[in-house]
């Protein structure tokens, strides 16, 4: 199955090359290379519990990952466009379907609280910074946004894999169903910010 080549793939990446491995896995991650945080992040939370690797540099190395994938993302959206992304996706199993969902959702919503909430969007987190640059965002909060929530996504995982070392397949099985859980939360907060700012914007009753 291709999830297992792509976990072997990672896993043998991290035990060679190390916290630079990390950082160039999660840097595959953020762009639209078929790797999934999934089969990354666990893996180094083992690593961490083993006392094999540094808790601070594993998430300093991954969320350093994280930034310069999703940095490369938006130089292609802001300078090639979508005729760029669709030419060098295809041979990459870009599905453009996926690409026009993440280009949807930020023409929707754009923002930068819209940018992090897709960190913990299936699918979307990897391809959110192609249309964020192709809507030519500033790059402060677009880095911002980034940072804080591919780091939050990140620690999530690698943490999933310290607490569940002897179990990992259960990370595998299961963290597909926490992506969405964290969706689903933060769909709620969103509909909750969205509705007191409504309320403060209403001019109150004489």
């Amino acid at each position: 199955m291709l999830t297992n080549a792509i976990t072997g793939f990672a896993v043998a990446c991290l035990e060679r090359t190390g916290y630079f491995g990390a950082a160039f896995l999660m840097a595959l991650e953020s762009m639209i290379f078929p790797i999934p945080s999934e089969a990354v992040m666990p893996f180094v939370g083992f690593l961490v519990v083993d006392g094999k690797w540094n808790l601070e540099l594993a998430i300093l190395a991954t969320s350093f990952g994280s930034i310069v994938g999703s940095l490369a993302s938006y130089a292609m959206g802001y300078y090639g466009g979508k005729p760029f992304i669709l030419k060098v996706g295809k041979y990459l199993l870009l599905n453009k379907h996926d690409l026009q969902r993440a280009e949807d959702f930020f023409n929707r919503r754009g923002g930068t609280l819209t940018l992090f909430i897709s960190r913990f969007i299936p699918v979307i987190r990897h391809l959110i910074s192609i249309p964020a640059g192709m809507g030519k965002m500033p790059l402060a909060p677009f880095l911002g946004a980034t940072l804080v929530g591919a780091t939050m996504w990140n620690s999530f995982l690698l943490v999933c894999g310290m607490y569940l070392r002897e179990h990992w397949k259960v990370v595998q099985t299961y963290s597909h169903q926490l992506d969405f859980v964290v969706v689903a939360a933060l769909v709620l907060f969103a509909i909750f910010f969205i509705k007191s700012r409504y309320k403060k914007a209403q001019p109150a009753d004489l």
